[in-house]
């Protein structure tokens, strides 16, 4: 007898908490995207200094990170809009599996375009 699918341990609970934790780091990030928009408004120097800073390793694999997070929200909320206008499936497992496909394939492109 296979054991009973509890709601935790679902690929939808997953896409659930995939799309919430991109919400949040997107909103952790974008402070600093309003930061760099101002040094770009207010100081040519400053702003000059950040992109130098900018084209480091790290920088390049947080913005890989970003990527990432930016790919998995637009995923998941495709995901969301799908379950409202369109019937239910059997078949949503494939489609989460596909949407996370697509997410790691839109980071590592970016990721190899970095380096």
């Amino acid at each position: 007898m296979s054991q009973p699918i509890t709601t935790r341990n679902h690929p939808s609970y997953w896409a659930f908490i995939v799309h919430r934790v991109s919400g949040v780091g997107l909103a952790c990030f974008l402070p600093v995207h309003l930061y760099v928009i101002g040094l770009a408004i207010k100081d040519d120097g400053q702003l000059d200094s950040f992109l130098s800073w900018a084209e480091t390793l790290p920088v390049k694999l947080a913005e890989t990170g970003l990527v990432l997070l930016l790919a998995a929200h637009m995923a998941g909320g495709l995901r969301v809009l799908a379950i409202e206008f369109l019937p239910w499936r059997d078949s949503q497992k494939t489609l989460i599996a596909i949407a996370a496909g697509v997410t790691i394939a839109f980071g590592l492109l970016f990721l190899l375009r970095a380096i």
